[in-house]
C-alpha cells in the first residue's frame, strides 16, 4: 500500500450514499419529482445519482442478495421542517408521525419526521429551531 502525500487523520466527509431499490425508475420519479431532489445523471439500468450540496446519493439495484435490504436512515436538514412535511405530504408522502422535538439543545429545539421512500427505505427531515 502507497502512502498519500497528507497524512491521514480520520474520516469526515460523505461523499456518497448508497441506497437499494428494486424499481430504479420509480425510484427517480420519486427523489426528484416527489421530494425534490436535483438529478444529475442515470447510468441504466442499475443506477441513478442525485446531488444533496456536494454529497451524493446513489440509488441502485442490489447486486447480490447480501445487499438486497433497506439502507441506513439519511437525515435531510431543512429551514422550516413543518413547511417542508406539508409539502412532502400534499405530493403523497406518508408521514411515520407529524415533526416533533427530540431534543432541546442549549440554542434551539431539534425537530424530526420520518417516511419511507417506495422501497421501503426510511428517511428523516431535521431542524433546528431556535426557541
Amino acid at each position: 500500500m502507497t502512502a498519500g502525500t497528507g497524512a491521514f487523520s480520520g474520516l469526515s466527509r460523505i461523499g456518497q450514499i448508497a441506497m437499494i431499490v428494486h424499481d430504479l425508475p420509480r425510484a427517480v420519479a420519486f427523489y426528484r419529482d416527489v421530494l425534490g431532489m436535483r438529478f444529475v445523471f442515470e447510468a441504466p439500468p442499475k443506477m441513478a445519482f442525485f446531488d444533496c450540496t456536494g454529497i451524493r446519493l446513489m440509488l441502485s439495484l442490489p447486486e447480490t442478495a447480501e445487499f438486497d435490504h433497506p439502507g441506513s436512515i439519511i437525515y435531510y436538514t431543512v429551514e422550516d421542517i413543518q413547511a417542508a412535511a406539508a409539502v412532502l405530504e400534499s405530493r403523497g408522502v406518508a408521514l411515520d408521525s407529524p415533526p416533533h422535538v427530540v431534543a432541546r439543545l442549549p440554542h434551539a429545539d431539534l425537530w424530526m419526521t420520518f417516511f419511507r421512500d417506495p422501497d421501503s427505505n426510511v428517511l428523516a427531515m431535521m431542524s433546528e429551531v431556535t426557541r
